[in-house]
Order: C-alpha cells, then sequence, then structure tokens
C-alpha cells in the first residue's frame, strides 16, 4: 500500500503532466481549426472532386495522442490507487462527486474523439474519385476543431477535478484517522 505522501505527490505529478499535455492537444486543436482545408482547396474537374492534405492532418493526430495520454496518465493513477488486487484500497478513496466528473471526463473523451478523428481524416488528402467517403470530398465544417478544444478543456478539467477532490478527501480522512487514534 502506498504512503499517503507518495500517493500525494503521485497524483499531483499526473495533474501537472495532463494539464501540460491537455493544454498542449488545446492548442493543437485550435491550430488544426487555422489549418484545416478550405472551400477554396477543393479541385472539382467537372466529374470528380480532389483535395490536398492539410497541416490539420498531422496536428489533429498530434492532439489525438497528447489528450489520449492526458486522460489516461490520471485515471490510471487515481485506479491503481483506489483499486488493488480486485479489492478496494480503504486507505485512498475516490469520493462520489469526483465518480461523478470522472463519468464526464470520459463521456466527453468520447465525443472530443470521435470529432477529432473524423476531422483529422477529412483532412487526409482526398484524390479524385477516392474522396473521403463513397467517392466524394468533404471538408471540415469550420469550429469542428474549436468545439474539440472546448471538449479538451471541460475533459481536462473534470478529470484534474477528480483527482484534486481524491486528495482532499483523503488527507481529510488521514486527520480524522490521526486525532481518533492519539
Amino acid at each position: 500500500m502506498e504512503s499517503p505522501a507518495r500517493y500525494k505527490f503521485s497524483v499531483i505529478l499526473s495533474i501537472i503532466i495532463s494539464l501540460l499535455l491537455g493544454l498542449g492537444s488545446l492548442i493543437l486543436c485550435i491550430v488544426s481549426e487555422f489549418k484545416r482545408n478550405k472551400k477554396e482547396d477543393l479541385r472539382w474537374n467537372g466529374k470528380l472532386c480532389y483535395l490536398p492534405s492539410s497541416q490539420a492532418f498531422g496536428l489533429g493526430i498530434a492532439a489525438l495522442v497528447s489528450f489520449f495520454v492526458a486522460q489516461v496518465i490520471v485515471n490510471s493513477i487515481l485506479f491503481k490507487n483506489s483499486c488493488s488486487g480486485g479489492k478496494r484500497n480503504a486507505q485512498h478513496k475516490i469520493p462520489t462527486v469526483a465518480r461523478l466528473l470522472l463519468l464526464i471526463s470520459w463521456v466527453d473523451f468520447g465525443v472530443a474523439v470521435i470529432l477529432l478523428i473524423t476531422a483529422t481524416s477529412m483532412n487526409r488528402r482526398q484524390p479524385y474519385g477516392l474522396g473521403w467517403l463513397n467517392g466524394e470530398c468533404y471538408l471540415v465544417e469550420e469550429g469542428t476543431y474549436a468545439g474539440s478544444a472546448i471538449l479538451i478543456l471541460v475533459t481536462i478539467s473534470s478529470v484534474i477535478g477528480s483527482a484534486l477532490l481524491t486528495i482532499k478527501t483523503n488527507q481529510a480522512d488521514q486527520g480524522r484517522k490521526i486525532h481518533t487514534m492519539g
């Protein structure tokens, strides 16, 4: 079982790493919004369409990877410390509000990932006759990456809030245990 000081350190370190990765992902989404293919990039030969690859493709992949890692880091630390060997670890528990925030973070994470994957794949090269879907070219709607950025912000805020509530609850529990023993 992990000591309270070590637990607190690992959660705070995971919060910092997740915050940095989450903010990086958010910035990459905003840059992708400006770098995505525009209507003037579309080439039409009368029957078939063509869209070149845009910088938003690589930026979107980087945003996805950093967002995924940010989400997984804090969650893995929280769950590792609250569940050990299939049994609940009474020393480090996740409060109900923190669990609700984790649920919100995973729902937002899922929606943001779907938006990012779709938008990013649309910014890949769409050759004549192949397009993005059924041989047709598709452009990413304005605001899709910005919406993903907002979802990333909500997700990271929720998961960090959950981690902070867990630390606060566990500190309060430790304080009560010390006072009752002495």
